[in-house]
């Protein structure tokens, strides 16, 4: 199906038309002036809203497919949507200045990738942003790859590393049997390892980098971490659809990974997951055969319920209410792979857990910021209203979409360390002394 809306073919009118109740010409001639009779009139616009309809159908039809195509369809080519304006001095007096957006006036530490990629700087808390001239200053804290003077346009990014050494940290590249291929992962050692490893998946659109902004937090708590692609994610390889499961498919490359650390000589795993990689982790620790070794989940933004946030964006991108509903339906029905181009329908209601909560039964954090503009909070506040004794949810604000930690990094590692160190503590047995 082409990604173009078109009409109906013109054609279509004439055929809905009763030809044999028409005036013959050779038998009745009318001036140009003459009205025709209100019974032809009558004919004419039933088939013309009977055309109208079908052209709106075929529309609506149309724009459905293209609305489900795109949510999981992965982007190979990220848009460089930030403005670049000027960047000054040298070294550690390295400024950026950049077009003051709704990304680039938050707080906090954040990337710029341009160059189609192949250029990445961390940049420092906001330094100056000036609304007449609408536009915001920068340091330059690291400069990974390429040139950030001869920037033009730039991806703004919530994930500011580029490899565990940036964080201080030694690792070392591994490679993941999945069933579609060796997928790469970062393997990160714990100075003073524990049974207990972390295995970090990222969002959609996203790369493992997405995970190292919580490394520091697992290894100081003496978990080694797993930082893993997965299917379809540009690292990884690609299935033969080419297409996002949104946790349907994906959480079998978790289960890959959390068999690495078992192998390794892991006794269980907590699962960090952001956006999508939420919905990735809560799907392995509910499906997986190992799940009885998912010891706890820390979900950041997490995706707990995919119509909800499909209907968001319907919303969000102007689309009727009722285009959207087309378009969730094309992705969880069989009939619907035709237009997709999905491999198998995707089944929303298994990973709807708003409605699932009293099935969750994994201790769970969920960090999520009340202003996300892409995945809204109301889900993650449910979820943990409904099943307060596993889901303990810290709200944030201000920081948009899975950037919680850029916002206030000390308060997300302190919430993540201190949670995780009380779940993972020994549990004294009553009358077993030790």
């Amino acid at each position: 199906m082409p990604d173009r809306v078109t009409s109906a073919p013109s054609s279509l009118p004439h055929l809905l038309l009763p030809q044999p109740s028409l005036p013959q010409p050779s038998a009745v001639r009318r001036s140009a002036s003459e009205p025709l009779p209100r019974t032809v009139w009558a004919l004419l616009g039933a088939g013309g809203a009977l055309a109208l309809a079908s052209a709106a159908a075929a529309s609506s039809s149309a724009l459905a497919a293209y609305f489900a195509r795109r949510i999981i369809t992965p982007e190979r080519i990220k848009a460089e949507d930030e403005e670049v304006l000027a960047v000054q001095g040298e070294g550690s007096a390295r400024r950026v200045i950049l077009r003051a957006t709704g990304e680039t006036r938050i707080d906090g530490e954040y990337s710029l990738f341009f160059d189609r990629g192949a250029g990445h700087v961390r940049l420092g808390p906001l330094e100056d942003f000036t609304p007449e001239e609408s536009t915001v200053t920068r340091r330059v804290l690291a400069e990974y790859a390429g040139d950030v003077t001869k920037a033009v346009r730039a991806r703004w990014s919530g994930y500011v590393f580029s490899s565990p050494a940036d964080v201080g940290l030694e690792y070392e590249d591994v490679m993941l049997p999945l069933d579609v291929g060796s997928a790469p992962a970062w393997h990160v050692p714990a100075a003073d390892p524990r049974s207990t490893w972390a295995i970090m998946v990222h969002g959609r659109g996203a790369m493992r980098g997405e995970g190292l902004r919580a490394v520091t937090s697992a290894h100081a708590l003496g978990m080694p971490s797993l930082l893993i692609s997965y299917r379809n994610d540009g690292e990884a390889p690609s299935t033969p659809d080419g297409r996002y499961g949104l946790g349907m498919t994906e959480w079998r490359d978790v289960e890959v990974a959390i068999q690495y650390a078992l192998d390794a000589g892991a006794r269980d795993v907590v699962l960090f997951g952001w956006s999508m990689g939420g919905a990735i982790s809560l799907r392995t620790a509910d499906s997986s055969m190992l799940r009885e070794h998912v010891r706890a989940l820390v979900l950041d933004a997490p995706v707990v319920d995919w119509v909800d946030v499909l209907a968001y964006q319907a919303r969000l991108n102007r689309i009727p209410s009722g285009v959207g509903r087309l378009g969730q339906l094309l992705l969880g029905q069989p009939w619907g792979r035709r237009l997709t181009g999905l491999a198998a329908p995707l089944d929303f209601r298994a990973m709807d857990w708003v409605s699932r909560a009293v099935e969750l039964r994994t201790p769970t954090l969920v960090l999520h910021s009340v202003d996300d503009d892409f995945v809204p909070v109301g889900p993650s506040l449910e979820l943990a209203k409904r099943n307060p004794e596993m889901v303990t949810l810290e709200t944030f604000r201000h920081a948009r979409h899975t950037k919680e930690w850029n916002v206030d990094p000390e308060r997300w590692e302190t919430t993540v360390r201190s949670w995780l160190a009380d779940v993972l503590a020994p549990r004294r047995v009553p009358g077993r002394t030790e």
